[in-house]
């Protein structure tokens, strides 16, 4: 279908799409190489990604512009116009070291001006009368337009009536938005060699238009002159279609594991986890907890392998219902692994682990990149013996030397953090023909648009519950040297009462670049100065695991005040005393690790006090300061970085989105996912015809390359 304008959602209706002219379209087109003249301009556009007729439909401008005529201007206007050449001379420059002045007159049907062009004396040559051109830049008043990027253009494509909307481009060094929007202009007949993937019905369900004349309202080069809601329009469907195709494949992949995976099933009696909760659990589970535990005992009873992941509130217990699936596996004499993605966190999650299971419930190791080689070798032969039923560990768990008698659950902490690669090297360390039960673990609240988006083939399970006796935790944002004063008058206060502090630099040692307060420095200027009367230990992640334990260990017996640290004590730090905590340089980090630095504090009896050094008009530390929910807090930290590392940008998969822009679609995500749930329900192979270009498309993304 030849798309005459873009038929806007009221417009559209089924006798439109049965009426309208057939013209079969020529993907083959699309692959055509883009000729851009100049190698130095091919190779900026190379580097943007811009080699194909395709490529170049689909690098949309960020946005529309309102474009202008040389009558309409006023002075300083930044303004993009489309003229003629009426003359053109290069004249020299009295300044030593400057190219000569490119000078031309130009006009369009509403004025003329003079338009001034710098450093580029070949111009002259190049852009005789009767040149059309599109030149932004500012209008200096007297008729006069200083040129910042400029590009030939075609009088029949970018006349002055189709100049309503003028599109911005993503560009780079050595490439101009204008010189790309030429471009696109150039090629815009080619948007009818696209294909249409979605299925007619879905469409007129939807009220989407058609694809090509999304692509050429997205542009601004729609019939009629389009403004920017139909530039936004054309960009909301394209992301509609790539939301849905990402949605089928998640929801494909789910069902495919299912349908081809086995795991060894966990339905046998509670022995040895029900004892552990009866006997050795320090505390009462949540509601939380039992109802998270419930879900994992009925996933884990099934041939088919768990895929689940646990989320939860700062401070919630997540590793508890971890252990408790690590048990279940016990349960059944087979064995269970947690890996984490550092050191400090895995030693971190082994000292958790031992403190709750007291005694000799169940054996369990450590094994990280600085286990001992003597070490290493026996509780290798203690885990291929099936001695060992519980290991914990970095990525050296999944070392080919690594063999388990039989692992039956695996925990994957911060999952985000490890490659497709990895996540299937701990696959195959379960007995030939199956693979473990899987339970993903992070420690940051996901808002759903970004769980459909990053990890629509797991099952979710959410801790929202905080353990009984938890205490508030104030949160003020310090700026200044009088309000640094009183927190660390505040600090010390805490202190004589008998409590402990935590000390947050962002880094080790000391950069003038980054002018960050250093850990090591800090830790001695404390020393030596307003904590000069206290007991002050240092932990970072340059120090040797013994050293490291030592410092915690004195620190959680109390034998040390005030714990000066980097982020290694961001997680899996359980202090009760500690009520108060310092994040110097707090602008530095994300809402969700500040989230969890807070954490370490408020998990005794006493109300507990967060100071972020920082500016107070950080968006960031107002909301820290304004909220402690920690799903509210991942809402605006994705608002605030939109598509960005909440859950770390390549393997997120948001990176690969083209033209969804998340969170600000994420009305468009819900409704991709219910829409791919029920095509998949009503033709799970999606083997209609009318279903063909849809299959076809899928195929192509399920076949790109995947980083791993």
């Amino acid at each position: 279908m030849v798309p005459t304008g873009f038929a806007t959602s009221d417009e559209l209706d089924r006798d439109a799409l049965r009426d309208a002219p057939v013209r079969w379209p020529h993907p083959e087109q699309l692959e055509r190489p883009l000729a851009w003249g100049v190698a130095s301009l091919a190779e900026a556009a190379h580097g943007l990604g811009l080699d194909t007729v395709g490529d170049l439909l689909a690098h949309l401008p960020r946005d529309t512009g309102e474009g202008r005529t040389i009558g309409d201007l006023q002075p300083d206007d930044v303004a993009t116009v489309v003229v003629e050449v009426r003359s053109i001379t290069s004249r020299p420059v009295r300044r030593r070291g400057m190219k000569p002045l490119v000078e031309a007159v130009v006009a369009d049907p509403t004025g003329v001006m003079k338009a001034t062009f710098f450093n580029q004396p070949w111009l002259a040559r190049q852009y005789g009368p009767g040149t059309r051109l599109m030149l932004a830049g500012k209008y200096q008043g007297r008729n006069a337009f200083r040129v910042s990027t400029h590009a030939r253009t075609d009088a029949a494509t970018a006349g002055p009536a189709e100049l309503a909307a003028v599109a911005q481009y993503p560009a780079t060094k050595g490439i101009s938005s204008t010189q790309i929007l030429a471009m696109v202009r150039e090629h815009r007949a080619a948007a009818a060699d696209v294909v249409e993937t979605l299925p007619a019905a879905l469409r007129v369900a939807e009220r989407l238009p058609d694809r090509a004349g999304a692509i050429l309202a997205a542009h601004g080069l729609a019939e009629g002159a389009p403004g920017p809601e139909e530039h936004e329009a054309g960009r909301r469907r394209l992301a509609f279609e790539e939301l849905l195709l990402d949605q089928v494949v998640q929801l494909r992949l789910r069902a495919e594991h299912r349908a081809a995976e086995a795991a060894t099933p966990l339905s046998g009696p509670a022995v040895v986890s029900a004892r552990w909760r009866a006997e050795q659990l320090p505390f009462a589970p949540t509601g939380d907890q039992e109802r998270a535990m419930a879900e994992l005992d009925a996933a884990l009873a099934r041939e088919r392998p768990m895929q689940r992941l646990l989320m939860g509130e700062v401070g919630s217990g997540k590793t508890v219902v971890a252990l408790h699936a690590m048990l279940r596996a016990v349960d059944h004499g087979l064995q269970a692994a947690l890996m984490a993605p550092t050191e400090t966190l895995a030693e971190q999650h082994f000292a958790t682990l031992q403190a709750l299971t007291p005694g000799d419930l169940t054996p369990m190791a450590l094994l990280t990149g600085s286990t001992p080689a003597g070490r290493r070798r026996e509780l290798l032969a203690r885990l291929a013996g099936g001695e060992l039923a519980l290991l914990v560990g970095t990525h050296a768990v999944i070392e080919d030397p690594v063999v388990f008698r039989h692992l039956a659950v695996a925990v994957v902490d911060e999952q985000h953090r490890f490659g497709v690669r990895q996540r299937a090297a701990l696959d195959a360390k379960a007995p030939a023909g199956l693979v473990p039960h899987v339970l993903h673990m992070t420690a940051t609240p996901i808002p759903r648009t970004l769980r459909l988006a990053s990890f629509g083939a797991l099952d979710v399970t959410t801790l929202r519950e905080l353990p009984r006796g938890r205490q508030p935790i104030a949160t003020h944002v310090v700026s200044g040297e009088r309000e640094r004063a009183r927190a660390y008058e505040r600090i010390r206060e805490e202190l004589r009462a008998g409590h402990q502090a935590f000390v947050v630099c962002p880094l080790v040692a000391e950069s003038e670049a980054l002018q960050a307060r250093a850990a090591t420095a800090e830790y001695e200027r404390l020393r030596a100065g307003e904590l000069a009367d206290f007991r002050v230990e240092l932990i970072h992640g340059r120090l040797s695991a013994r050293d490291k334990a030592a410092a915690m260990e004195a620190f959680a017996a109390g034998d040390a005040d005030v714990l000066v640290a980097t982020t290694v004590i961001e997680v899996g730090i359980d202090v009760p005393n500690a009520t108060v905590i310092v994040v110097e340089d707090a602008e530095r980090y994300g809402i969700s690790q500040l989230h969890q630095l807070r954490g370490r504090v408020g998990r005794g009896e006493h109300a507990s006090l967060c100071l972020l050094f920082g500016p107070k008009e950080s968006a960031r530390l107002k909301a820290l300061a304004e909220h402690t929910d920690g799903f509210r807090l991942a809402e605006i930290d994705l608002e605030l970085r939109g598509e960005g590392e909440l859950t770390g940008t390549r393997q997120s998969g948001l990176a690969r989105f083209h033209f969804a822009r998340l969170p600000d679609d994420a009305e468009l995500l819900e409704r991709a996912h219910a829409r791919a749930q029920a095509l998949l329900a009503a033709d799970p192979s999606l083997e209609r015809p009318e279903h063909a270009l849809l299959a076809d498309a899928l195929a192509a993304l399920e076949a790109a390359p995947v980083a791993a």
